[in-house]
């Protein structure tokens, strides 16, 4: 079996005998031709992997050719081996698609480069990164093992989507190995949780960043510095898909990347409202009980944010006059780019986009879309893909070219879940996959974190005996009836609202145009 078929192009094919010799050492086959029209033949008779270009040929030239050969498979990689580096020669070739460029005289090593590099990068790369994720596997599940912070949990969820990045652009066969390293350490991330969460509740000078604190913590600060801030919450935003859209942003701006805690549940009533207020749900019932919704009330849990944070500036007797927007459509977002320039220099803006959350809903609800995103991979793919084809990706270009300071966070992320537990509540019980709150539930204690004081978490306790329980892991509550379309209808979609690295450990940054004006 051959390594590759390629085609070499070229008027002086019979001086570059020895090159042809090399390569078929190397178990290439190699087809030639001396001329543009022969070529083009070629590739309308057999498959070809590569083709080596001559550009400088009687009769049709290299451009010629390529532009034919396009036609006929517009896949084909074509490198094209010339004796100019004329800049306009070079941009006509680029623009015809070239996949590469080689400069006469070439030499084998040269070549055979050039053929690793086009038709064997995915294997290569894939061996390259299964190697290093080998030899760095003992050394991430001993900093799994070790970590006793929030610091060190974060450590290692950066860790873990990297190398599920890596893994992932590579087509890696280690990806199983890497989903079971990652159940290892979200069941250890929930004992962790745990432990330390009421603590944390208890000590505010001691706890690490939890949504409450982010304007406090993120906001506050640079409009203390005499900032313009655009303060940018993507609902239900995972660390794995911030890094995707990351890398779309970083040519607009540098980027100053952290992580931080949800609060539970991990679902967007408590938490994003707890950013606005910069107060636990509890404290928001208590204090502006017009503003909070409870769970079993039909209006919608989200009405209030602008209010919720002119409470926040008030309590912080803070004068700063501020905009709210939330994008839940593509008009909504173009609309807000036209209007952008009219905002002037209003200190604070806030903007909620709802695309991700809705796509995370419409997965679970859609055949279709759930085909479409069918893993964690396809999942950023999509998450990539709307935004660089949706008006947001506008917005920000439009933000990079002031001088604003952007700050992108989200409320709560996701998990795929997969692990069924049996859970049993009344009429009132909420309907949410990951977290229940009710006075009558039945679970298997050892299967939850169960709050049978939720004061202490500071959330709202709408009966005296009121339980809230978590799900922690891959696990999803199912009730006993219809229990097995009701698994299979919920398993493997993305849920939220209970104790997951992925749920809890989210994005924050702080963006500074790079082009301001």
């Amino acid at each position: 079996m051959t390594k590759g078929t390629l085609l070499w192009v070229d008027d002086e094919i019979e001086l570059l005998k020895a090159y042809i010799i090399y390569l078929e050492k190397k178990e290439y086959e190699v087809l030639t031709a001396t001329n543009g029209q022969d070529a083009i033949d070629i590739c309308r008779e057999q498959p070809v992997d590569l083709i080596l270009l001559d550009e400088n040929m009687p009769g049709l030239s290299g451009l010629e050719t390529l532009s034919q050969i396009k036609e006929i498979n517009a896949a084909i990689p074509v490198v094209m081996v010339t004796k100019s580096e004329e800049e306009n020669l070079m941009n006509q070739a680029i623009g015809s698609k070239i996949a590469d460029y080689l400069i006469k005289p070439v030499n084998p090593p040269q070549i055979l480069l050039t053929l690793k590099k086009h038709l064997h990068k995915r294997t290569i790369a894939e061996e390259v990164t299964n190697t290093s994720y080998q030899q760095n596997f003992q050394k991430l599940s001993m900093q799994i093992n070790d970590s006793y912070t929030v610091d060190d949990w974060k450590e290692v969820y950066r860790r873990l989507v990297f190398w599920e990045l890596e893994l992932a652009d590579a087509g890696s066969s280690m990806t199983d190995m890497l989903r079971m390293q990652k159940e290892e350490a979200n069941n250890l991330f929930a004992k962790f949780i745990m432990r330390n969460y009421l603590d944390w509740l208890s000590d505010d000078a001691q706890r690490p960043v939890l949504s409450p604190d982010i304007f406090k913590k993120k906001v506050f600060p640079l409009l203390d510095e005499g900032e313009q801030v655009y303060l940018v919450v993507f609902d239900n935003l995972r660390y794995d898909q911030w890094r995707v859209l990351s890398q779309l942003l970083a040519d607009d701006f540098s980027i100053d990347e952290d992580l931080y805690l949800s609060i539970l549940p991990t679902a967007t009533q408590y938490a994003r409202n707890a950013i606005f207020a910069g107060l636990m749900p509890q404290q928001i019932a208590s204090m502006y009980p017009d503003l909070w919704v409870d769970e079993d009330e039909e209006e919608g849990k989200n009405l209030n944010e602008a209010p919720l944070i002119q409470t926040q500036l008030d309590r912080w007797r803070r004068h700063e006059k501020f905009s709210y927007t939330k994008l839940n459509h593509s008009a909504d977002t173009e609309r807000l780019v036209g209007q952008l320039r009219q905002q002037g220099r209003t200190p604070l803006n806030v903007i909620v986009i709802n695309f991700i959350d809705m796509l995370s809903h419409a997965r679970t609800e859609s055949t279709m879309v759930r085909e479409l995103a069918s893993d964690e991979k396809a999942y950023r793919s999509i998450t990539a893909s709307w935004f660089e084809n949706s008006p947001v990706r506008e917005l920000f270009q439009q933000l990079a070219a002031t001088n604003a300071r952007v700050i992108i966070t989200t409320d709560h992320g996701s998990i795929r879940v997969s692990t069924p537990t049996k859970v049993v509540g009344d009429k009132n019980t909420n309907t949410n996959l990951r977290y229940k709150l009710g006075k009558n539930l039945s679970y298997s204690a050892r299967d939850v974190y169960e709050l049978k004081k939720p004061q202490l978490a500071q959330l709202p306790v709408p009966n005296l005996s009121t339980t809230y329980i978590f799900a922690h892991g891959d696990a999803f509550f199912a009730y006993p009836n219809n229990y097995n379309y009701y698994v299979s209808y919920y398993r493997n979609t993305f849920q939220h609202g209970g104790i997951s690295m992925e749920e809890m450990l989210i994005p924050i940054a702080t963006l500074t145009p790079k082009r301001g004006k």
